[in-house]
């Protein structure tokens, strides 16, 4: 028992002598090189520990972490993982601060400390929940797709959905298109299956139902939607979708419409009315206003009679915006707020801050299904103005798409393939009062090759303040009860 408490304590001993800062040491002279590399970033106080792994080859490691104020960390090893705690501390300690990492490396008997990686704490937020889909890099099946929701404070990840609940021994379901009403404020979401049991199902309060949006007299159901912020209310895009694949060509393949326009769907009784039924365009990715007053969607001209795959790198999507009469449920005429056409680009998936102020989007050199476009980057717009710029700082050399504000305006979501050009991972960049983004960080992980090792893409990620008001058994539930069906009244 002695020898077993004598070892206990020298072991002890030994391991807080390996956290101190070594007494000398000298400076490094080769690169540092870590996964992920959070270097000159703005992070948000609540964010979970921004852990990373060392490749440097040494046979010890030590990483302190600091700010201006409270206690530093000490973290030993090649894997820096943080302690949730004492990170969360140390943060909220230091809003507006610097957060200082030096890392120290033990190479051949010598420790060495390499340059100070220097961070940056913002005084504001970030929303606490991010609901994205995962999916592998299939082109015409689907078979593993989770709808997810992450705890951005910590690394929580809850499966809200998985395809394969029903699915799993027959022909598949897609799942998609989740969209939450006002960050979620008041629990109001929607969901898409697709493929076997079919349908759209519709959170609202403490309800769920199932319905049928392919009104008669409808192209199709419906696809892309946009809640409305303080209505019940939904517009949608209604497509038909079709693709096809490159044989020699750096884009894999080539997802387009050949039909697509605007409805409007009354959650409280089902009914559909049209929003834009204007003849030779193609109008999709509705989005509102944060005050409900205008509705922005992509529109493209095209020629019904052209054979659209063979015209798909000539299709120019431009950002559109229609008045909207909350009284009467009536729009106005179409007002043209970004004309890429004009300089033959795309520009889709109009993003209004909550604010008001700002238009993001997304421009490439054709079409709308920017996710597969390697040309595709994101572009902001003062609307005042409506002067616009490449956001150059959180672009990259490969796809930078589907984007979302937090509900606060100061952080952007996004994601893209710079990783390795096949799978798209999550990047969160801040967005100053001054209307200036900053260098983006991918999203932290408990394990820093997390990422590295899952085969599957995130797709669609959206802020929400609040949990999802649902839960997989109300969604199986809801999947298997009875479908409303939608009807067109005008």
């Amino acid at each position: 028992m002695k020898n077993k408490l004598f070892y206990s304590v020298c072991l002890t001993m030994l391991l807080v002598s390996c956290r101190h800062i070594p007494e000398n040491f000298s400076t490094a002279t080769d690169s540092l090189d870590i996964y992920p590399s959070y270097t000159d970033v703005y992070i948000p106080y609540n964010i979970a520990p921004l852990n990373f792994i060392i490749r440097n080859e040494a046979s010890s490691y030590l990483t302190k972490i600091a700010s201006a104020n409270g206690k530093s960390l000490l973290i030993k090893g090649k894997e820096v993982r943080i302690n949730q705690h004492a990170w969360r501390k140390l943060l909220e300690s230091n809003k507006g601060e610097s957060l200082s990492v030096d890392i120290y490396l033990k190479q051949d008997r010598k420790w060495y400390r390499y340059p100070t990686i220097t961070n940056h704490i913002a005084a504001e937020p970030i929303d606490p929940y991010v609901v994205f889909r995962w999916i592998q890099p299939l082109y015409t099946a689907y078979e593993d797709i989770t709808i997810n929701q992450r705890n951005l404070e910590n690394f929580d990840v809850r499966c809200l959905y998985d395809n394969r609940q029903i699915a799993a021994e027959s022909s598949g379901q897609c799942v998609n298109c989740h969209s939450f009403q006002n960050y979620n404020r008041q629990g109001n979401m929607q969901m898409h299956f697709r493929g076997d049991i079919a349908g759209t199902v519709i959170v609202y309060g403490d309800k769920h139902k199932r319905i049928n949006t392919k009104a008669e007299g409808l192209i199709s159901g419906a696809v892309y939607p946009s809640w409305h912020p303080t209505q019940p209310l939904i517009a949608y895009s209604v497509n038909k979708i079709g693709q096809d694949f490159h044989t020699k060509d750096i884009q894999k393949t080539e997802v387009l419409d050949t039909e697509s326009d605007l409805i409007l769907y009354q959650v409280d009784n089902n009914d559909i009315t049209r929003v834009d039924t204007t003849k030779g365009y193609l109008e999709t990715f509705p989005y509102w206003s944060p005050d409900g007053n205008q509705l922005y969607y992509s529109a493209a001209r095209y020629n019904a009679a052209d054979y659209l795959v063979d015209q798909y790198n000539n299709i120019h999507y431009n950002i559109v915006r229609k008045p909207f009469n909350q009284a009467n449920k009536t729009f106005g005429e179409a007002d043209t707020i970004m004309d890429a056409a004009s300089i033959h680009k795309s520009a889709t998936l109009p993003r209004i801050s909550p604010d008001g102020n700002y238009l993001l989007f997304s421009m490439a050199d054709y079409g709308n299904f920017h996710i597969w476009h390697k040309s595709s980057d994101l572009y902001l717009m003062n609307l005042a103005t409506r002067s616009y710029k490449n956001l150059n700082i959180i672009n990259s050399p490969d796809v930078d798409s589907y984007h979302a504000w937090s509900s606060n305006g100061r952080w952007i979501i996004f994601s893209s393939r710079r990783d390795d050009g096949n799978y798209t991972r999550l990047y969160i960049a801040y967005f100053d009062k001054n209307g200036e983004a900053h260098k983006p960080f991918v999203l932290p992980q408990k394990y820093p090759l997390f990422d590295k090792q899952l085969f599957k893409s995130y797709n669609i990620p959206e802020f929400i303040v609040e949990p999802a008001n649902t839960n997989q058994y109300k969604l199986i539930k809801t999947i298997r009860s009875k479908t409303e069906n939608s009807r067109l009244v005008r």
